[in-house]
């Protein structure tokens, strides 16, 4: 395989089109604009791809003039009706035998369903651009990609008549994190998911233009008869390989199987000359006794993952790969860093959320819970995963009810099922169960917490943080804990809130003080105004300073709510803007630092490309971040983190921490700098009167509490016990009141 091909040296179509979509079972393609010449070009090699049963996924541009742009942006015109009227413009007839039986091809290949165009929009602000891409994708059935860009374009005259040169990506190669990059780039791209990109589906009226060309039979040496081999020209050996030590990465997940290639051992299995630890060993052998029911509580880093999918394969063997498998995360990011794993442990899952790219995903849990029911042969094991939100939809709901037999509900991150909307779906119908969290016990809730208890199960593993230190599987920190204080203008809003909420307690069922609903809304409030005092960025200049020539930083910003049960992933909210923002011009503009955020609203392929840039560390020092560690995105290379705000709930800040302390080469330790928040400067709070004292305590002792926690196992300890001192010798705290969980 050549890095470049150039079309006056070498024979494109014979030693790079042909041996490549002989192999392949998945073909996708970015072109400039649409047209029926576009089309004939594209079909180069197909024959070849038709025999394996493979697929087509083309992007394409309509040729709008610019009497079509004007209409559509003054609304003379529907949108939809100028760009039909611009696709069928493009079609123009075959001149020959082999255009007229190339456009067969196509046609017989939209008609099978195994060729699917969409169209691409470029537009901003209501004004619209081009979209003008050259890019294409070959996979093969064992998830092999070659990915290719360049000037060559799907025109009458590119192979033949044009200069051309394409350049040429392979992901068994050095250049893997490139074609993760593209291929991301490409799905994200035909799942609308890209910003100022509108995709549409091909119009009705053109696909049966398209079937007009259809014939019964297809010539499939045409490729052969119309571009005999150039003796001159070597076809080149095509026998990918991985190279040691790589893996398949995310965009890996599918690939329709090729029939004529034999499968592998059905059933989920462990990957060669893997083996788990002895802990994680005892883990399953401890869920095996106790019926293949029970909760891994592990901290974040130490082979939670691993050791759930040991247990999957454990239990499939045990029973003869007859089984059902759910697997439920709460986040997009978590579903796709399972489906890794997953693969490697020889299932090939389906994945199931809002933005999945396999768009059929209900089809397939609907076939698979079918043919596992009725136990064709082969088909008697399927692993489906999906977000929590999925989880709860009406459509897997009712689907996972048809389920017969054996199945096991595996569910990670599962603190967030003892909330009465998620306990509620945790049926009778799973027979084997399975959970999994570094934090099981949730913050002042001790009924959810014993609803998990009572479903899952004891808890076959407890795995620390602390103990994962002294292993080695996370790395030690040093811990300092920043006193803030709240401005004038703040501290009088927190005082006006706090009156609020003490308006809003109520007794719940258990006899105990709780919040109302509106009483939660307005600590949410609070939590938000807490999460973004000013005083946070002065203080962030000052400690940043020391490491301005530094990489490997994370700024950490807002983190005042939790995830909602409904969706898929977090969103911010405009304070936790501002202040990302605003940390943003400080560092670049004022301290001339390199730096980026990571947010939401970074797509997929700009998210892999700061990652990439910040794991080398030289044109990227720090990523300023919103909620990206909640949402399950492991940068291990992080040596330094800034965390300007915390929510109060354990299970967040113990997570963040334990992301921070991911393994990486060089890395001897890491450092975090927490900003702790108190309502005002502490030789200020003797003159307090007790009214005041008692508001002021409800945001102390939260602060408090993740202090402790966090100094506790630092490496520094006597250090950051100082601070804790200092804040309760002020307050006149002692052990006995810290308990105290008033609001």
């Amino acid at each position: 395989m050549k890095k470049e091909y150039r079309s006056f040296t070498d024979d494109i179509v014979n030693s790079f089109y042909l041996p490549l979509l002989k192999r392949a079972n998945l073909y996708q393609r970015a072109v400039g604009f649409f047209s029926s010449s576009a089309l004939i070009e594209l079909s180069f090699g197909l024959t070849e791809l038709l025999k394996n049963g493979g697929k087509i996924q083309l992007i394409a541009s309509p040729r709008l003039q610019e009497d079509d742009i004007i209409a559509i942006e003054k609304g003379y015109e529907e949108r939809k009706s100028v760009i039909e009227k611009a696709i069928m413009t493009s079609f123009s007839e075959p001149k020959n035998y082999f255009e007229a039986e190339r456009l067969s091809i196509l046609a017989n290949l939209i008609a099978d369903g195994r060729l699917d165009i969409k169209i691409a929009l470029l537009e901003e602000n209501g004004i619209l651009g081009i979209y003008h891409e050259k890019l294409g994708l070959i996979y093969d059935y064992s998830g092999n990609c070659v990915v290719f860009t360049g000037s060559l374009n799907e025109t009458s005259t590119a192979f033949s008549h044009n200069y051309e040169t394409i350049d040429v990506f392979c992901s068994w190669t050095e250049d893997a994190d490139r074609v993760s990059v593209k291929c991301k780039a490409f799905n994200s791209l035909w799942n609308n998911e890209v910003k100022k990109m509108e995709i549409l589906d091909f119009p009705i009226i053109a696909k049966e233009k398209l079937q007009s060309y259809k014939k019964e039979t297809i010539d499939f040496e045409l490729d052969n008869k119309e571009y005999p081999k150039t003796e001159s020209v070597p076809t080149p050996h095509y026998e990918p390989s991985f190279t040691k030590g790589f893996q398949l990465h995310d965009y890996q997940k599918e690939y329709p199987q090729i029939e004529n290639v034999s499968t592998p051992q059905y059933g989920p299995s462990f990957p060669k000359g893997f083996q788990l630890h002895d802990y994680q060993v005892g883990a399953i052998n401890e869920w095996e006794r106790h019926g293949f029911r029970g909760i891994f509580d592990m901290a974040t880093g130490t082979g939670k993952t691993y050791t759930g999918l040991g247990a999957v394969s454990r239990l499939s063997e045990i029973l003869n790969h007859e089984l059902a498998v759910i697997v439920v995360c709460p986040y997009q990011h978590l579903v796709e860093q399972w489906v890794e794993d997953i693969l490697k442990f020889n299932m090939k899952p389906i994945i199931g959320y809002s933005g999945s790219s396999q768009k059929d995903w209900k089809q397939k849990l609907d076939g698979a819970v079918r043919d596992h029911k009725l136990k064709v042969k082969n088909k008697r094991f399927f692993c489906f995963i999906c977000t929590n939100a999925t989880f709860t939809s009406e459509f897997v709901q009712s689907t996972i009810q048809k389920v017969k037999g054996n199945v096991l509900l595996v569910i990670d991150e599962a603190h967030n099922f003892g909330s009465t909307k998620l306990s509620s779906m945790l049926s009778e119908k799973f027979s084997y169960r399975l959970a999994l969290s570094a934090t099981l016990e949730r913050h002042n809730d001790t009924e959810g917490t014993e609803k998990l208890l009572n479903y899952f199960g004891s808890k076959c593993i407890e795995y620390s943080l602390e103990r994962a230190i002294n292993e080695k599987k996370l790395t030690p920190y040093k811990y300092f804990p920043i006193i803030v204080t709240l401005s004038e203008n703040e501290l009088e809003a927190y005082t006006v809130l706090s009156n609020e909420i003490n308006k809003c307690i109520i007794v719940g069922k258990n006899g105990k003080n709780k919040l109302s609903e509106k009483g939660e809304r307005i600590a949410l409030k609070r939590a938000r105004l807490v999460a973004a005092a000013v005083s946070k960025l002065e203080m962030l200049k000052e400690k940043i300073r020391p490491y301005i020539k530094d990489s490997f930083l994370l700024v950490y910003c807002g983190a005042a709510s939790l995830l909602n049960e409904a969706a898929d992933y977090t969103e911010v909210d405009e304070d936790e803007i501002r202040q990302i923002d605003a940390v943003t011009r400080m560092l670049g503009d004022e301290l001339n630092m390199k730096v980026s955020q990571f947010t939401s609203k970074e797509d997929v392929e700009e998210r892999e490309i700061l990652k990439r840039e910040f794991e080398q560390g030289e044109n990227l020092q720090a990523l300023i971040a919103i909620k990206c560690l909640d949402e399950g995105v492991n940068i291990p290379k992080i040596k330094v983190a800034f965390i300007l705000a915390s929510t109060t709930n354990p299970k967040e800040y113990i997570q963040r921490r334990g992301r921070v302390l991911r393994l990486s080469k060089g890395k001897d330790y890491a450092e975090i700098y927490d900003f702790v928040t108190i309502p005002r400067a502490l030789d200020e709070v003797s003159s307090l009167t007790h009214g005041d004292m008692k508001k002021d305590l409800s945001l102390i002792r939260n602060e408090l509490k993740r202090v402790e926690e966090f100094s506790r196992i630092a490496m520094n300890t006597m250090e950051s016990d100082q601070v804790i001192q200092e804040i309760k010798e002020a307050y006149g705290l002692n052990e006995e009141i810290m308990v105290d969980d008033s609001l």
